[in-house]
């Protein structure tokens, strides 16, 4: 499910009626960002050993969140939920386009754990910035978790 999505702030709406009725067709839209593309902190090895560590994930539906409840493997043990949710929505992990449980699986804990933090970022915060510090001068700033290498803002 790859879209984008247009739409128009009630302010512009009210503009572009307005710009209608005098006859302009000046109309200001926005696009919806759906996907987000991710650097894996360690990378996914699949079974040619092959390391993949760039990915695209998508923002999750009402139905994204509701089918694993349905899973057999998250009502026996609901840890799992992360996973079967993760393998619903990473798109691409390299050249893996084929994403499933198992594939979420066998990712390292750290990367994991990156991608359920980058999962709620984009669908709960709705953006992929970070706050940090520095550890060494104690410098606050933000990051952008969606691309970059390690030690790039």
């Amino acid at each position: 499910m790859r879209r984008s999505v247009q739409f128009q702030s009630p302010e512009q709406a009210g503009a572009v009626g307005e710009a209608g009725a005098r006859g302009g067709s000046a109309r200001q839209q926005e696009m919806l960002r759906t996907e987000f593309g991710f650097e894996l902190p360690r990378g996914y090895v699949d079974e040619s050993g092959t390391v993949h560590r760039t990915g695209v994930m998508r923002l999750a539906t009402a139905r994204d969140e509701l089918v694993p409840l349905r899973d057999d493997r998250v009502r026996e043990n609901s840890a799992y939920l992360s996973v079967v949710l993760i393998s619903r929505v990473v798109t691409r992990i390299g050249t893996v386009e084929d994403i499933h449980p198992g594939v979420i699986e066998d990712l390292f804990a750290s990367d994991l754990a990156f991608l359920q933090d980058f999962y709620r970022r984009i669908n709960a915060e709705g953006h992929t910035r970070a706050a940090v510090t520095c550890p060494s001068c104690d410098e606050e700033f933000a990051v952008n978790l969606a691309g970059g290498r390690l030690g790039e803002s």
